[in-house]
């Protein structure tokens, strides 16, 4: 199966109201699980407050920035290699093109690309996170 076409099944299943779905083909196994709710906890009384993925995303896009979005479904990493520095960090200056995270699916790495020169202003995930398609991940401030 091609990426576009692993693209293209990706956003179906994220458009659709399924949560879970598998694909199988000779030697490929494709496992599409879907998270309709993130719950974040609370700093002060360690709370726990559902919020869905769409009441989030709204939050960091009424932020000033562009939003740059995750391309497919996989494990998000920050850095090239566990033990190296990574590709950002909150007051970067980023370059069109530039290269600021990675994300695994199906054990190819995915090269995630600003698409705009400014300044890294928020990092919204975390290094290891599972991360939908679409999910926010990072905010840049456009110069």
């Amino acid at each position: 199966m091609e990426l576009n076409n692993i693209e293209k099944l990706i956003k179906a299943v994220s458009d659709s109201s399924i949560t879970n779905f598998v694909y199988e083909e000779e030697n490929i196994k494709l496992v599409l699980e879907k998270n309709t709710q993130t719950q974040i906890v609370s700093a002060v009384g360690a709370t726990p407050i559902v919020a869905t993925e769409a009441q989030i995303s709204k939050q960091s896009i009424e932020k000033e920035g562009k939003i740059i979005s995750s391309i497919l479904v996989g494990v998000f990493y920050s850095a090239p290699g566990p033990e190296e520095e990574a590709f950002v960090k909150i007051g970067d200056t980023v370059k069109k093109g530039q290269i600021i995270g990675i994300i695994e699916a199906m054990k190819l790495m995915n090269e995630i690309e600003c698409d705009c020169d400014g300044v890294v202003e928020e990092i919204l995930v975390k290094d290891g996170d599972m991360v939908e398609y679409g999910q926010p991940l990072f905010r840049i401030k456009e110069v």
